[in-house]
């Protein structure tokens, strides 16, 4: 299982904000991105993700299903800046919908339970999400990524909005992904404490109307 970028471009508006981006990375391995606000960081993650299109370059990602390889959005979790869950429904039915819309019956994930008793906050999965703190909130955010099984984590500065308690805990999350043969790449302004992961310093607007194709 690889994860593979070659020759990565992408455009916002009129501004080149990165060219020439590759990365390869196996089984157990993690790229961490840093940079400054606007470098292009949470726009490369958006791309390996799928939710936009490059202006040139490919992302690949194998693991053994197709001899082509396939977009790794299609075995991906993309955790951004937002957390993706309704207000007005309770955790526990935020959770069983990502469950049943990301989860696959061949590699199940952790019950809704198991998942809130990970990030630290078993019993009150009743609760509307809309209820918690924005600390809880994010831990929950994180939580998706537990109750369906995929095996790379995307994320776009995971620990926002969390004490260094809960950011000591989502590396510990991450770090078992990672033994598990699990892929992640992560966008982050503050040290997330993993071990032997690549980094790759993002610097941003290459320039405008720059061409990438000659």
């Amino acid at each position: 299982m690889h994860l593979t970028a070659e020759n990565l471009a992408a455009r916002r508006g009129e501004d080149l904000i990165f060219a020439n981006i590759s990365f390869h990375l196996a089984a157990g391995e993690a790229l961490v991105l840093t940079g400054r606000n606007g470098s292009g960081k949470s726009t490369l993650l958006r791309v390996v993700a799928g939710l936009l299109r490059p202006e040139k370059g490919t992302v690949i990602f194998h693991d053994g299903e197709s001899r082509e390889g396939r977009h790794p959005g299609e075995a991906s979790h993309y955790l951004g800046h937002k957390n993706a869950m309704k207000n007005e429904l309770t955790v526990a039915e935020n959770l069983d919908f990502w469950r049943g819309f990301l989860g696959s019956p061949d590699t199940p994930g952790l019950s809704i339970e198991d998942a809130a008793e990970a990030i630290g906050l078993s019993g009150i999965t009743h609760l509307p999400f809309g209820y918690l703190s924005a600390g809880q909130q994010r831990r929950f955010a994180f939580a998706k990524l537990l109750v369906a099984h995929r095996p790379v984590w995307i994320l776009d500065e995971p620990t926002a909005a969390l004490d260094a308690s809960a950011d000591r805990l989502f590396a510990g999350l991450i770090e078992a992904h990672l033994a598990k043969g699990g892929i992640v790449l992560a966008a982050t302004h503050q040290p997330l404490g993993l071990k032997n992961v690549q980094e790759l310093k993002m610097t941003g607007f290459v320039g405008v109307d720059q061409g990438v194709w000659g």
